[in-house]
């Protein structure tokens, strides 16, 4: 046989087909394409592409070895992914007929969604979080335990429509029953994967690959919902367009390292090597580019995009395809047309997705005087086109931009026509804008990067669902947190509810680069304050400001924020993430916090009616300076000349990183003392120390005594003191000395309640006792105090 003289069967009757065919004819080498069975577009074409009837279908393999041996074919590709699955590749290798498509084996990819998944996690290939299951209870059990949102697939091929999308556990367990239970997706839904839900955009990238090389197309996207503004069924796709502009260099570049070479060596290395195209869908997310599926065949309407963007006067699709079949694609060039972009609108039938309409004729028009034309659900009746499917046309426009690859493809749909047809008006209309850098003035030129924040809700969901409690779900991305007080068992509560910050403390944060250590802190501060009223904490919501929005560092914060609710048993429901150039500089940025909680009625603290001098005064030893008077700390900093990355005066590590050390924060171990009504009062030290925050708890005639001597005062203050010169005096009005919370209890009572707390692993003390006050001189004084300047 000669170079020109390669015959090529392609298998299939769709619009994949048609591009395919087209493409094939263009080369040199090609002398015909048959279609089986082809379409009307495919019948229409004319010069080396004609349709064939072959057997009772594309299923009949011995009727297609047959037709392919009498007719000395050279090259099978076939399109759909059902015959690939069922082993067509391997019925013409049997008898050395080249194909390009994978053997049965390596189909067994896009076949089991179990199989690929289970792939995947041995190959450390990036994909979703997942559970294969063929045991209804089993799944369920999964879904009930799941700490993400999840995806419910049938693992066997199911049409394009074995994935369910719940949009609570719920929704979830009511779609496992009707896959696996009513087996609504029949065999192929015999087996389930349980996925992680994965936000972001969606990207396709196909592949040719000969079992050791892989080499992609460029990226396309598509658009899957039958109507505009992504409304609507889902459909087979109703319009993609390529290269994506959000596929960066970077981006495809990692791809082909850590999925696509990763993927073909894998399968090769498992004994099952994979030829054709490998057609990986991707979500970009926040964690990188992860996996969503793979598919063993040319995607539609991906490859009337891709296709149309080959430079076919330098690169020759039948020897691309033949030399994948004989492994030595790296000897061939597979090239692009520089510059251009390709967009294909996909016209469908009255009723699409739905029941739809058939037999209606079809006017082409002059769309193929802008575009190219490819058919997919038409068929010939005489010399009329008719439709007979629900997608029935791919129009396919190229340009030197996607917005005017978009205009030609429109400007082709607008020259059809048949009865009922509708098609989506809005096909790449966001990207073209991004990839044509014009248009108007949008969020992000202002500074104000919508798609991070995005990415920051999608990466900190796992992250707030792992402080739920009874009351809540604890997730995020609604207008609001919900909360149901019911669901805590109180009778007749009150609520109690703080606010607060972080103060100057961020200062170092920023300066340190560590952000987990100031959102513990903002919970911390808040969380103090409602027991001390008595109350349990039951939820939390955070603010976040800065002027721009690092995904990293605000994620590392919420982490924080999300360890300092476990710690203190509530749950975090909400909160806002708002990115303001022009206010913050650079990567600059401010905390608030807002908590409630609720206490009964009766037990409100403090008791002021039962506070009484001769009660004692317990102290519970602090982790440092928490986060009050840090614009002192930062003062004596100064003074002394001290760098933060610097070695720390009194412990080992960085200044920094000791100063950072978090709240303390004391609920869990008190809430048992409050219930048991052990405790009178409690007082938060915070900003203004002992002299300000003690006598909030405390009636009018009453003081208190607190004696330095009787617990230990670390390090930090010590050093504060002496570095900046700081007097006891101020050092008592500003910090804690130490003391983090301090307790008013009855004298009888003080040794159990220091004992209990030792138990609960608190450092504890008795600090002082409460002395009648008069009205005349300081309401709370420190005795004992000269030790604090040594």
């Amino acid at each position: 046989m000669c170079d020109s003289e390669l015959k090529v069967l392609v298998l299939g009757g769709g619009g994949r087909e048609h591009a395919l065919a087209w493409g094939l004819a263009k080369s040199s080498r090609v002398s015909k394409v048959f279609v089986a069975p082809g379409n009307g577009g495919t019948a229409a074409a004319g010069g080396k592409i004609s349709n064939v009837a072959i057997g009772h279908s594309i299923s009949d393999f011995p009727a297609l070895v047959e037709f392919a041996q009498s007719q000395n074919i050279g090259l099978v590709v076939p399109g759909p992914e059902q015959p690939l699955v069922d082993g067509v590749a391997d019925a013409f290798k049997r008898v050395g007929i080249a194909t390009f498509g994978p053997s049965a084996k390596a189909a067994r990819m896009e076949g089991s969604k179990a199989f690929s998944k289970d792939f995947m996690k041995k190959h450390g290939i990036p994909t979703a979080a997942y559970g294969n299951f063929t045991d209804f209870e089993q799944a369920c059990a999964y879904v009930r335990e799941a700490k993400f949102d999840v995806v419910i697939k049938a693992s066997g091929l199911a049409g394009g429509k074995g994935v369910l999308l719940p949009r609570n556990k719920d929704e979830a367990l009511a779609a496992l029953r009707t896959v696996m239970v009513d087996g609504a997706f029949g065999e192929a839904g015999s087996e389930v994967v349980v996925e992680e839900f994965l936000s972001g955009q969606e990207i396709s990238v196909l592949a040719v690959s000969d079992g050791y090389t892989v080499r992609a197309f460029p990226a396309a996207q598509d658009h899957k919902r039958a109507f505009d503004n992504d409304e609507g069924g889902n459909t087979g796709g109703m319009g993609a367009y390529a290269p994506a502009p959000v596929a960066t260099a970077e981006l495809l570049a990692q791809v082909q390292r850590t999925v696509l070479q990763a993927t073909v060596d894998g399968m090769r290395r498992d004994g099952f090597p994979f030829v054709g195209c490998l057609f990986t869908g991707f979500m970009l997310t926040g964690d990188g580019p992860k996996v969503l599926e793979y598919n063993c065949r040319f995607g539609d309407p991906e490859t009337e995009a891709v296709l149309a963007l080959l430079d076919y006067d330098r690169c020759d699709l039948a020897e691309v395809l033949l030399a994948a079949c004989e492994g030595r694609l790296d000897s061939v060039p597979l090239e692009f047309a520089a510059g251009r972009s390709a967009a294909t609108v996909v016209m469908a039938a009255e009723g699409y997705p739905g029941t739809y309409a058939k037999g209606r004729a079809i006017a082409l028009g002059s769309a193929a005087d802008s575009a190219l034309v490819f058919h997919s659900g038409t068929a010939q009746d005489g010399a009329q086109t008719v439709t007979t499917g629900g997608r029935v046309l791919a129009v396919t426009g190229v340009g030197s931009t996607l917005a005017e690859a978009l205009q030609r493809a429109y400007v082709g749909v607008g020259a059809v026509s048949f009865e009922g047809a509708h098609w989506r008006t809005d096909i790449g209309a966001r990207a073209a804008k991004l990839s044509s850098g014009r248009g108007g003035l949008t969020y992000a030129d202002a500074g104000v990067d919508i798609d991070a924040g995005n990415r920051l809700v999608d990466l900190i969901k796992p992250i707030v669902k792992a402080t739920r409690r009874a009351g809540t779900d604890s997730d995020i991305g609604g207008f609001g947190g919900l909360f149901d007080l019911r669901a805590t068992g109180f009778r007749d509560p009150v609520l109690v509810a703080a606010t607060d910050g972080v103060g100057t403390k961020l200062k170092i944060a920023h300066d340190m680069n560590i952000h987990g250590t100031v959102g513990v802190d903002l919970v911390a501060m808040q969380v103090n304050d409602i027991i001390v009223q008595g109350a349990e904490p039951l939820f939390f919501l955070d603010y976040y400001a800065g002027g721009h929005l690092d995904v990293e560092a605000s994620l590392v914060f919420v982490q924080g924020v999300a360890q300092g609710c476990v710690e203190a048993g509530c749950a975090l429901i909400g909160g806002e993430t708002a990115e303001m150039p022009g206010l913050y500089a650079g990567g600059d940025y401010d905390v608030a916090g807002f908590a409630v909680g609720a206490v009964e009625r009766g037990d409100v603290l403090p008791r002021t009616t039962e506070i009484m001098a001769g009660d004692v005064v317990v102290g519970l030893a602090s982790s440092g300076v928490h986060s009050n008077g840090f614009s002192l700390v930062r003062k004596v900093i100064a003074r002394a000349g001290l760098d933060l990355h610097g070695p720390c005066p009194w412990t080992d590590g960085s200044l920094g990183e000791a100063l950072l050390a978090p709240t303390r924060i004391y609920v869990k171990p008190l809430l048992p003392l409050v219930r048991g009504r052990l405790i009178k009062g409690m007082a938060h030290i915070t900003g203004g120390g002992f002299t300000d925050n003690v006598p909030r708890v405390l009636p009018a005639n009453v003081g208190a005594e607190l004696d330095a001597a009787a617990w230990p005062l670390p390090p930090v203050f010590r050093w504060i003191s002496s570095a900046g010169g700081v007097a006891p005096a101020e050092m008592a009005r500003t910090f804690n000395c130490g003391l983090g919370m301090v307790l008013v209890v009855a004298k009888e009572h003080a040794d159990a309640v220091v004992a209990a707390l030792a138990d609960a692993g608190e450092n504890a003390y008795i600090v002082g006792q409460l002395t009648a006050y008069s009205g005349e001189g300081e309401r709370v004084t420190v005795k004992n105090t000269s030790g604090w300047t040594n």
